[in-house]
């Protein structure tokens, strides 16, 4: 049994926004209804979509994500809410615990950590749909799904900043072409060694494919190109 998902994304950065929609609508179950980059439009979106998702960023320009878990509940609206954020400090993990947050990932996110929680969510959504008298094992099953056990074992995120990334990210949405390790350094004015750094993060999260072509002389070149849904 499918359950089809509506999901809002909450960021105020554009093009963090457009790959983490990317991201979500690789799976065929979830349908993302819109994107708001501000609480004040997230608000609006609530109520106009009452999706059963929310990725929340918590640093917008007219206010924080976390303040969406009491409109939520104000109005008492069947929405979950997975954080993607780069607020790492305590206050704001904890808050976002004790009002019932799904998820809570920190920036920058691979396809892979949002893919494992999307699938937990459905699951978990999918659970929901058994029987009103629930046995003791469903229900530790239905707690069990929000305990994480996800462990990142390919990717290294140290030295990736968030800010590098959507820049670089940013250069393949606009294009349809493949780029080079030098174009890459040419249109974003990084060195080349960040830049082959950031390529290949983007390739191991799936933001990238790479192609390799062979030129009559020298060496085969690495081409790069978005992989859009």
């Amino acid at each position: 049994m499918n359950i089809d998902i509506n999901a809002l994304i909450v960021e105020d950065e554009p093009i963090l926004a457009e790959v983490n929609a990317e991201f979500v609508q690789r799976n065929t179950n979830i349908k993302v209804v819109g994107i708001a980059s501000t609480l004040h439009d997230a608000k609006i979106m609530l109520e106009k979509f009452n999706p059963q998702l929310v990725l929340l960023d918590n640093y917008l320009p007219d206010g924080q994500g976390i303040e969406l878990f009491d409109y939520i509940v104000k109005k008492q609206l069947s929405t979950y809410i997975i954080f993607i954020t780069a607020a790492s400090d305590m206050d704001t993990c904890s808050h976002a615990i004790r009002h019932g947050a799904f998820d809570y990932l920190i920036k920058p996110v691979s396809y892979e950590r949002i893919t494992y929680s999307l699938n937990k969510f459905k699951l978990f959504l999918l659970r929901q749909s058994s029987p009103k008298n629930l046995s003791q094992r469903q229900i530790d099953e239905l707690f069990n799904l929000q305990i994480k056990d996800f462990v990142e074992t390919q990717k290294n995120t140290k030295g990736i900043d968030a800010l590098t990334l959507q820049r670089i990210q940013s250069l393949f949405i606009h294009t349809s072409d493949a780029l080079t390790v030098e174009d890459v350094v040419s249109k974003a004015q990084i060195s080349k060694t960040t830049v082959r750094r950031y390529l290949e993060y983007c390739v191991q999260t799936h933001f990238l494919k790479v192609e390799i072509q062979y030129g009559k002389i020298g060496r085969p070149e690495r081409y790069y190109k978005h992989i859009a849904i």
